[in-house]
C-alpha cells in the first residue's frame, strides 16, 4: 500500500482519514485500559517501564511512534518499527514475554478497535466496507511489529468475534495489578494537577469500554455519568465538524511527518 509521496499508506487511504484525527486521543485512555486488563501486558507494563510514575508516557509514545509508520515516509515508517521492536524484544518475565504473538496482537487490536470505535463516537459513523478497509490496511502495521499473518482474524467480522471472545472468555480479565495501573490511566498524576479535574475524561473511558471491563476497573457508571457522557456523544461530533483542518487533524494532508514532528502532537 505504498503511497506516491513513499509512505506505506496513500493519503486517500481509509488508515489516514481515520488516524489523522485529533479527537482520537479520547480514546487513549480507553486502549490503555484494554491493554493493561490482559494480565501479561500488565506485568510487563509494570516491570519493564516506568508506568507507576508516568502512565501517559505509554500512551504518548505509541501514538508518536504509530504516527509516524502511518503518515511518514518509508524510511521513516520502518524505523519507527524497528525502534518498537527493539524495545520490545527484552521484556520478558515469568509467563510472558513481549514479542508473543498472541500479546502483540492483542495489543494491536486494541489500538484498532479503539480508534474505530473513538471516530464513529466523536467524529462519523463509517460504513461497513470501510470498517474492512480499515482492519485490513491495519495488518500491514501489525505485520511489521511482529505479527505473523496467520494470526491475524481474516476480516472484520472475525475481529470482532475475536474481541469478544478475549473479554468473556476470560483470557482478558481486570486483576489486582490492571485494576492498580488502571488508577494511573484515569486520574494521572500530571504534575500537580488534582485528580478531580480528570473526571471528564474518565467519564469519556468509561463510556467508551466494553461493559465488562467498564466493571472489572470499578469505574462509576451512576445515571450522572451516563448522562454526561450521552451529552458528550452528541455535542463533541458537532464540535468536531465546525472545527478548522489546522486544529482539528494532524498532520494536514501532504504534510510530512518525521519521527521528532510525530512527537508534537501530544507534546505541543
Amino acid at each position: 500500500m505504498d503511497s506516491g509521496s513513499g509512505g506505506l499508506y496513500s493519503d486517500d487511504s481509509i488508515t489516514r482519514r481515520v488516524n489523522r484525527e485529533n479527537v482520537l486521543l479520547l480514546g487513549g485512555g480507553r486502549a490503555l485500559l484494554m491493554q493493561l486488563a490482559h494480565p501479561s501486558v500488565a506485568a510487563g507494563v509494570d516491570e519493564h517501564s516506568d508506568f507507576r510514575r508516568r502512565p501517559l508516557y505509554r500512551l504518548r509514545r505509541t501514538i508518536r511512534l504509530t504516527m509516524a509508520i502511518v503518515f511518514g515516509a518509508r524510511e521513516t515508517a520502518m524505523a519507527a518499527a524497528r525502534a518498537v521492536n527493539h524495545a520490545h524484544a527484552g521484556v520478558r518475565g515469568e509467563g510472558y514475554r513481549a514479542m508473543d504473538p498472541d500479546l502483540l496482537l492483542w495489543v494491536h487490536a486494541t489500538l484498532i478497535d479503539s480508534a474505530l470505535v473513538s471516530y464513529e463516537t466523536f467524529v462519523a459513523p463509517l460504513a461497513d466496507d470501510a470498517r474492512e478497509r480499515f482492519f485490513q490496511e491495519s495488518k500491514v502495521l501489525g505485520t511489521l511489529l511482529g505479527i505473523p499473518d496467520d494470526r491475524f482474524p481474516a476480516s472484520f467480522g472475525d475481529f470482532r468475534t475475536y474481541m469478544d471472545r478475549m473479554v468473556t472468555d476470560g483470557t482478558v480479565r481486570v486483576g489486582p495489578r490492571a485494576l492498580e495501573l488502571g488508577r494511573l490511566v484515569t486520574r494521572p498524576r500530571v504534575l500537580r494537577i488534582p485528580g478531580r479535574l480528570f473526571l471528564p475524561l474518565e467519564i469519556i473511558t468509561a463510556g467508551l469500554l466494553p461493559p465488562a471491563l467498564r466493571d472489572q476497573y470499578r469505574l462509576p457508571w451512576g445515571a450522572a455519568r451516563q448522562r454526561a457522557f450521552r451529552l458528550a456523544v452528541k455535542t463533541v461530533p458537532k464540535i468536531v465538524a465546525v472545527t478548522p483542518a489546522p486544529l482539528r487533524v494532524w498532520p494536514l494532508p501532504g504534510h510530512e511527518v518525521g519521527m521528532s514532528s510525530a512527537g508534537a502532537r501530544l507534546s505541543s
